[in-house]
């Protein structure tokens, strides 16, 4: 085991040296004032709507939300830079913790009739990974078409037999840019990984955020490898998306996109994109990034998202090593006198990132951030709230690694009912943290400082 966990690290750290030369974030400021001129857009199940239709949604957003202009700015911006419109008439359902996603997740599975696109970072050999893995055979067996996309270094500790036995049975499962140069259908990437979660059911339904396959989202287990368990007893806190309505067709384009262009084997014809009448009342925007793209439209959409921001940003994240321009951002934000608001790990899976992350705080905290650490669960979440208009919940962290590094996914959210549901979120997990006072940190242990020292000048690799 000390031996497999070594040779991650190493090959992890050899590929992230080779990255750093290579890939840099870009000017935000630029680009948003490049794209910010632009009208935003709507669209139904049957295509764009008309100018009349599209000004009356936007005057009613703006009034439901107390005429922010900064709803028909970022809108603008998002239009701009995103092949994925804003879909009108979705349902979007909240799933807090592990529990309430794998129900949801089994029970689509078990209603599933055509076909399945289930893409995950981790999928571990444990007693979560087995019911799924039981779920999608039966599926599978009844003439469901299961494809499975699995991340090479996120599941290195899941044995092969583990996936043979899915490929025997039918499904098509690819392996994301192997850890195996020898097994790799283009360049060796070892550096881009997918970290996306994606369930994909009969192509009407959608479940997305920060839960992978492992027990740990279940009973407060440890993931292998390198990473270190927390305190026993101690669950993990994450937060998932099940949408359904016409959004859910640009989800599965990002699916589709990520096989082909991994190489994987032709897919089975199935119907993938089936008409699909309205379902809810939600606006949504499905926003996919890849180190491929000029840059990432997950952090660009953040960053302006915080730079329009006129009353509050309520931001919580797994795992935070912010760029300069996070950072700048943030503090801009606190100083027109929005309510910047942290909710972070008191503990994490990752000791470097977790104190390459508090390296910041001094800064953020005299800046006028307020910082609040999670107590009694590892948080794992990965969800953003502003100005009780604009939702975001996917699978991207606040570090390099998800801005430049890896595929991520994140559903966009419109409207003030769904930003209710998740501002009351924010307001259960911040009831459960304990806040960072400036002066207090100030006076900190040396042990944290020093740890804090060294391992901000891994944040590029991290």
């Amino acid at each position: 085991m000390m031996l497999k966990i070594l040779n991650q690290w190493l090959l992890m750290l050899l590929a992230g040296l080779g990255a750093v030369g290579c890939a840099s974030l870009p000017d935000t400021d630029a680009l948003i004032a490049r794209h910010s001129a632009q009208q935003a857009n709507f669209e139904t199940v049957r295509g764009p709507v008309s100018a009349k239709r599209n000004a009356a949604i936007l005057a009613e957003l703006q009034r439901k939300s107390g005429d922010l202009d900064m709803l028909d700015k970022q809108m603008a911006l998002e239009q701009a830079i995103s092949d994925s419109p804003l879909i009108l008439g979705n349902k979007v359902s909240l799933l807090q913790d592990g529990a309430a996603t794998y129900a949801a997740m089994f029970g689509a599975i078990r209603q599933a009739k055509n076909h399945i696109n289930l893409e995950t970072y981790i999928i571990e050999a444990d007693a979560t990974g087995d019911e799924f893995s039981d779920l999608l055979l039966q599926a599978q067996a009844r003439g469901v078409q299961v494809n499975l996309i699995y991340d090479s270094v996120g599941a290195i500790n899941t044995p092969k037999t583990f996936f043979e036995r899915l490929s025997k049975a039918g499904m098509a499962v690819l392996e994301f840019n192997p850890v195996n140069p020898l097994s790799a259908k283009g360049p060796w990437q070892i550096y881009n990984r997918d970290h996306r979660k994606l369930l994909i059911v009969d192509g009407r339904s959608v479940i997305l955020g920060g839960i992978n396959i492992s027990n740990v989202y279940a009973s407060g287990s440890v993931l292998k490898g390198s990473r270190k368990p927390p305190p026993e007893g101690v669950v993990w806190r994450d937060t998932d998306l099940q949408i359904e309505g016409p959004v859910v067709a640009e989800f599965q384009k990002l699916f589709l996109q990520t096989w082909e262009k991994q190489k994987g084997p032709a897919l089975a014809d199935k119907n993938y994109f089936p008409k699909i009448t309205v379902q809810g009342k939600d606006i949504v925007r499905a926003i996919g990034s890849t180190p491929d793209d000029p840059y990432s439209l997950i952090y660009l959409t953040l960053i302006s998202a915080i730079g329009n921001a006129e009353k509050y940003v309520h931001l919580t994240n797994a795992y935070f090593v912010p760029d300069p321009q996070l950072l700048k951002a943030l503090t801009d934000a606190a100083a027109r006198g929005v309510q910047v608001q942290l909710i972070l790990p008191s503990h994490s899976d990752s000791e470097l990132v977790f104190h390459a992350g508090r390296a910041h705080y001094a800064s953020l905290l005299a800046g006028g951030v307020q910082i609040y650490e999670r107590q009694g669960a590892l948080l794992h979440a990965k969800t953003a709230v502003i100005d009780g208009v604009w939702s975001t919940v996917g699978s991207t962290n606040l570090d390099w690694r998800s801005f430049l590094d890896n595929d991520e996914v994140n559903a966009v959210v419109l409207g003030r009912e769904f930003a209710l549901q998740m501002q009351a979120m924010h307001q259960q997990d911040l009831d459960a943290s304990q806040r960072i006072e400036p002066q207090a940190w100030a006076h900190r242990p040396l042990q944290f400082k020093l740890k804090e020292w060294l391992a901000q000048h891994w944040g590029r690799l991290l």
